[in-house]
Order: C-alpha cells, then sequence, then structure tokens
C-alpha cells in the first residue's frame, strides 16, 4: 500500500519539477502533473537510462528530464495546432 502512494507521491513531485523546468502550464492540475510524471519518467529511463538515486521506483534524474522534455514537446505541439487553426 505504501508503495502506490510513494509511486504516486513521486509522479506528482516529478511531473511538477519538469512542468517547472519546461516553462509551460502543464493543464490538468495535480493529475496532469502525475500523468507527466509517469510518462516523463518512462521517456527519461528510455532515452538516459537509469542511473541516479530511485525513489518509489522512480530513477529521480532521467524521469525529471523526460518529463521536462515532454512538457515542452506537449506545449510545441500545442502551438503548432492552435497555429494551424
Amino acid at each position: 500500500m505504501w508503495g502506490v502512494i510513494i509511486t504516486i507521491v513521486m509522479a506528482i513531485i516529478i511531473g511538477i519539477i519538469g512542468d517547472a523546468l519546461a516553462g509551460h502550464n502543464m493543464p490538468g492540475g495535480i493529475i496532469g502533473a502525475m500523468i507527466a510524471g509517469f510518462v516523463g519518467a518512462w521517456v527519461g529511463t528510455w532515452l538516459f537510462g537509469a542511473w541516479g538515486p530511485e525513489i518509489g521506483g522512480f530513477a529521480i534524474l532521467p524521469a525529471i528530464l523526460g518529463t521536462a522534455l515532454f512538457v515542452f514537446l506537449l506545449g510545441f505541439v500545442a502551438r503548432m495546432l492552435r497555429r494551424a487553426a
């Protein structure tokens, strides 16, 4: 039970940090930050590997970098779609 709670809290924290690094406002508040944290952790581990400290199943540094990249790309695609419309 505690493992799931720690994983969710870490996803939220990673999502908020990644959003701040990318300079965008991730839609969805806490839930959006949590989803961005999970996706960013997957992307970061896939791109950069699993190095650095690990908490709640997340390699922290690659997860933050992956989340920032994910939020940046999401914001870029949203801007491009707004221009096309």
